[in-house]
């Protein structure tokens, strides 16, 4: 009675196409190792949660003032929005901020458009005049500096802001870099201080002197004139270029009187009162908060920006210029990658010496050659689904080391045993072997990965962290019943023995 033939028909076909599976393998090697190099590397995931951030400054205002005038009629529209989990509000002496927090299933721009609605519903049952509107941020873990760039020097702080801002201008022409954050410097700021009794005396208001500057501070468009039958725009510019000439305003008040503004008040080319704060060693710094843009690889952003500072440091700033860098979190996930890295390669040969030990030396080679493959397909997949490569994902493949192989394992080891007792050539005892577990190596796939699947649903904040866990591992071991029905089997026709 002859056996009946089983086959499964790509790796039938497969087997026929010898060729074409050694050119897709490579492609696989290559294509791989390239997606592995151009992905972004983090020490953790880039998860949003949606959290809305609203600040409110109102001057000269008790804590129980701002309560009552802002935060509770910004509530009472907040609790009509829908998703919001929970949201805190805090009263402080002139200003008040609120953090609402959304359902990780709300999308952030959806959520502060929802915030941004209820405020200015609210706005209506708050004071005519703020000394400053609602500002509405979101809050990302994005918006984290990456590090820390502190420079210092024999230097007043005025200069030093000038090498800071070069510093800045040239950081943030780097695609990796969303913004360079300057702490610690003076912001100048024209004061015009005014002397009370003489302004009295003048017959003078605060009223005339602010509409003196306003209207002496301008740069208007005067129209089009009509030239040689062209039409250039004329432009009028008349913005103040230096403390003097705002001195040498005359002001004219309502009843006739005139003067100059520097016979009732003094015109100072000063800073703005101090709102951050930079010091090292008892020296002036300036320090740089370096925010990376979200997706891109925080190791080649660092490394980027060390370079630009060398350059800057040798071309552009003097020699007692001191750059410090504090806070690099670069380093760490150098660290913490480089390590799981390590742990995998050493796991990878393991795996292989075990399964020498029980498959042969070419049998195991075969199994082995699984675990790569079907990273390098994760690699390549992994770009198209927004993941980054980082430690969650790094345990998702330390995980899988084991087994990634476990299809591998049955199709050859029953390739062996149908080519062993040589009763049919390899390329039937390969097309049979497929076909024979074809159905078991699948069923024992599913199954592996049925406990991850509702992983990848979970919700809240961690759910988001961990979300990277399962994809991963579903990737890897889809991709290995690939290269078990696919590949192992090209391998094996040509190098079983």
């Amino acid at each position: 009675m002859l056996e009946k033939f089983k086959e499964f028909k790509p790796s039938s076909w497969a087997i026929e196409n010898k060729l074409t599976v050694y050119l897709i393998t490579i492609f696989i090697a290559i294509a791989g190792i390239m997606a592995y190099n151009s992905l972004p590397k983090e020490n953790f995931p880039d998860i949003t949660v949606p959290t809305i951030y609203i600040s409110t400054v109102n001057g000269g205002n008790s804590p129980t003032n701002i309560e009552n005038t802002i935060t509770k009629p910004i509530e009472k529209r907040l609790k009509s929005i829908s998703g919001i989990k929970k949201f805190n509000s805090t009263s402080l002496q002139d200003v008040s901020v609120i953090i609402v927090e959304f359902r990780t299933d709300i999308k952030t721009d959806l959520a502060k458009q929802k915030v941004k609605d209820a405020v200015d519903e609210a706005r209506s049952d708050m004071p005519q005049v703020l000394t400053r509107e609602p500002v509405i941020k979101e809050i990302a873990f994005s918006e984290i500096p990456i590090m820390y760039i502190n420079i210092s020097g024999n230097y007043d702080l005025k200069q030093l802001k000038k090498y800071a801002e070069n510093l800045q201008e040239g950081l943030e022409g780097l695609k990796e870099i969303n913004e360079a954050k300057i702490v610690g410097g003076l912001d100048r700021e024209i004061q015009v201080n005014i002397d009370v009794y003489k302004l009295q005396a003048a017959q003078l208001t605060l009223g005339d002197i602010q509409r003196a500057i306003g209207q002496e501070n301008l740069s208007i468009t005067g129209g089009n004139v009509p030239i040689n039958g062209m039409k250039p725009t004329i432009n009028i510019k008349s913005e103040f270029k230096n403390p003097t000439e705002i001195e040498n305003i005359i002001v004219t008040s309502a009843v006739g009187a005139k003067l100059f503004l520097k016979d009732v008040a003094e015109v100072k080319d000063g800073f703005k009162e101090k709102e951050s704060y930079s010091s090292s060693k008892g020296k002036n710094v300036i320090t740089l908060n370096i925010i990376k843009r979200s997706g891109e690889n925080l190791i080649a952003a660092a490394d980027k920006i060390k370079t630009v500072i060398a350059e800057m440091k040798k071309n552009d700033f003097p020699k007692g210029i001191e750059i410090n860098i504090s806070g690099d979190q670069s380093a760490q996930t150098k660290t913490t990658l480089q390590d799981l890295i390590n742990t995998i390669i050493i796991g990878f040969i393991l795996v292989t010496i075990v399964l020498m030990f029980f498959m042969g030396v070419t049998n195991a080679l075969f199994v082995a050659l699984s675990v790569p493959l079907s990273m390098f397909i994760a690699f390549l997949l992994m770009p198209g689904i927004g993941f980054t490569f980082n430690m969650i994902v790094l345990f998702a493949f330390l995980l899988a080391l084991g087994i990634v192989v476990d299809d591998a394992i049955v199709v050859i080891e029953n390739t062996h045993r149908l080519f062993a007792n040589g009763k049919r050539d390899i390329k039937t005892a390969a097309k049979m072997a497929a076909g024979e577990v074809f159905l078991p190596v699948l069923t024992g796939t599913v199954t592996t990965l049925a406990p991850f699947i509702p992983l990848a649903f979970w919700t809240g904040i961690i759910g988001k962290f961990m979300y990277f866990l399962p994809i991963t591992l579903i990737i890897s071991l889809v991709a290995s019943l690939f290269v078990a029905y696919i590949i192992n089997p090209v391998f094996a026709v040509d190098f079983m023995k």
